[in-house]
């Protein structure tokens, strides 16, 4: 299985440097010896990073931990081949990996930490936490005998102590909003899936969305899930999202493509120095092969995200809307160790229908090339079209006749800028409590909020409770004074994403999103879009 991912964030900070001795080491003092009689030492050429780790453990100074040392010299030779060639400790690997494989062991339940109290938010459908009674609101108080709750725990903790592998035991207690005494659970650790597929719904009575947040191994089949579903409803055209999405398992990119697109038409194929061309073709039997498709894009699509983008564009199949994506087309193998640890090493570079590399430049150092969107932003990229140049040696020609660009990530057909209208610095310094706010309130009004099943009738409810008055005296309370002339430029933003988040809290993602369609400007760029181009 080929890994795709530009998370930089699981490299290790280089606690030391190997140097490859030249193969004559002079200057050695050797005790009851003549310093000037010593010879230079010889030493093979070859296994030089062995040589050097024995010859430290052998005769260095202090003593040393050999371990240590590889644990740091191997992200520090990964480090000259490519941004994306990384190690992963023992420690890390598993939690790395649970992106991809689309689950995890745990208990099941989504939560936030309240004034040092955590909240649980939702139980996960079917996990071991709903199946024995746990609910939305209840506050966990105890951990296996752990006293929890103020104690300034991190969300970190709070996972490490409620995951654990499957069939395990974790005891909690809980306080429930009208119960007295502290209800005490035993829950027996299962799998828990990581949905890919964040939400699905009907925009209007035949455009459906889909919004896939990563690929995992399981993104296929929640994809034909939620495309089945939405057929039922009356689906005929289809906007797919693939904003922020960082990519993932090639292969559900892949198999996501083939749904759309005829028998034989290239998706993507790779090459690399020892890797043959491999192509991928659509085998004809996709379910989504005709109707009208758009697919948005931004700054964050990457890799496997590309690759669909990519096969879609360039085989003129639907239309891509947004911003220029992020520009990876490497792809990784990933090898175990015997520890638990691993890498993910870059074997291939992959390539778009029409023979695009999209793999942005990264030899000017790994600094610039994870600089490469700040310096998009600087350059006005995000808001003008016409500052993105290209050579013309990276043009491209599609069956169509479109003109699409190699050489850093997929340029989309229609260009949606990046919406600021709505930030003011009133809006800024209030926005770390929108969530807050929008969580307190809920636990204020649960019993309310819990009666309505439609995300519609429960928008239509929060338009009535005065929520920017009450929010805005919240944030008084913080230190932050009220702003007349900031929520004039802000109040539609502010408004529209407490509703949103509340209504995440009681009815999970299907009430976060259609709420948000209205500021979503992208979005309503791709639904007038449609509907201009029946």
């Amino acid at each position: 299985m080929k890994y795709n991912n530009t998370n930089r964030s699981i490299y290790l900070p280089v606690l030391f440097a190997v140097t490859l001795i030249a193969g004559i080491l002079t200057g050695i003092y050797f005790p009851g010896r003549n310093r000037n009689q010593v010879q230079p030492v010889l030493r093979a050429r070859h296994d030089k990073i062995n040589s050097v780790l024995n010859i430290i453990e052998a005769d260095y100074v202090d003593s040393i931990n050999r371990n240590d040392l590889v644990e740091a010299a191997i992200p520090a030779i990964l480090k000259k081949l490519d941004p994306h060639s990384v190690y992963i400790p023992a420690k890390d690997l598993a939690r790395a990996n649970e992106p991809l494989q689309g689950n995890f062991d745990g208990i099941g339940i989504s939560f936030n930490l309240l004034t040092d109290t955590i909240l649980i938010i939702s139980t996960i459908p079917g996990g071991p936490s709903e199946k024995i009674g746990l609910l939305p609101g209840d506050k966990i108080i105890y951990v296996n005998d752990s006293l929890v709750a103020g104690k300034q725990i991190s969300e970190e903790r709070v996972m490490g102590m409620l995951k654990g592998p499957r069939g395990t035991i974790v005891n909690i207690k809980v306080l429930r909003k009208g119960v007295g005494d502290l209800l005490p659970f035993e829950i027996r650790r299962d799998k828990i899936p990581i949905n890919s597929v964040e939400v699905s719904y009907m925009l209007n009575s035949n455009t459906g969305y889909i919004k896939i947040i990563n690929f995992a191994i399981t993104t296929f089949d929640e994809f034909q899930r939620s495309m089945n579903e939405l057929r039922k409803e009356g689906m005929t055209r289809l906007i797919l999202d693939l904003r922020q999405n960082s990519g993932g398992v090639m292969e559900s990119a892949i198999r996501i493509a083939d749904q759309f697109l005829e028998k034989g038409q290239l998706i993507v194929f790779t090459k690399g120095r020892t890797q043959p061309k491999n192509e991928a073709r659509a085998s004809g039997k996709g379910e989504f092969r005709s109707g009208d498709l758009i697919v948005l894009i931004d700054e964050w699509s990457a890799s496997a995200s590309e690759i669909l983008a990519g096969a879609v564009q360039d085989n003129d199949r639907g239309t891509i809307i947004g911003r220029r994506s992020f520009g990876k087309g490497l792809v990784q193998e990933p090898v175990s160790f015997a520890d638990g640890s691993g890498i993910r090493l870059t074997i291939a570079r992959y390539y778009t229908p029409t023979g695009r590399s999209i793999q942005k430049p990264y030899n000017n150092g790994f600094d610039d090339y994870f600089d490469d969107l700040n310096s998009r932003f600087r350059h006005g990229e995000f808001e003008i079209p016409d500052s993105i140049h290209f050579a013309d040696s990276l043009k491209f020609i599609t069956p169509g006749g479109r003109v699409v660009y190699g050489g850093g990530g997929i340029m989309p057909d229609v260009f949606v800028p990046l919406d600021t209208s709505g930030i003011s610095p009133y809006f800024l310094a209030v926005r770390p409590q929108i969530y807050r706010f929008a969580l307190k309130y809920t636990e204020n009004n649960r019993e309310k909020l819990q009666k309505f099943t439609e995300t519609t009738d429960l928008e239509k409810y929060l338009n009535s409770q005065r929520l920017m008055e009450q929010f805005t005296e919240f944030v008084a309370g913080t230190g932050v004074k009220k702003d007349p002339e900031g929520l004039k430029i802000s109040g539609l933003l502010i408004h529209t994403q407490l509703k949103a988040y509340i209504a995440r809290n009681i009815l999970d993602n299907k009430g976060f999103y259609p709420i948000l369609d209205d500021i979503d400007n992208t979005l309503q760029v791709a639904i007038k879009y449609m509907e201009k181009n029946k």
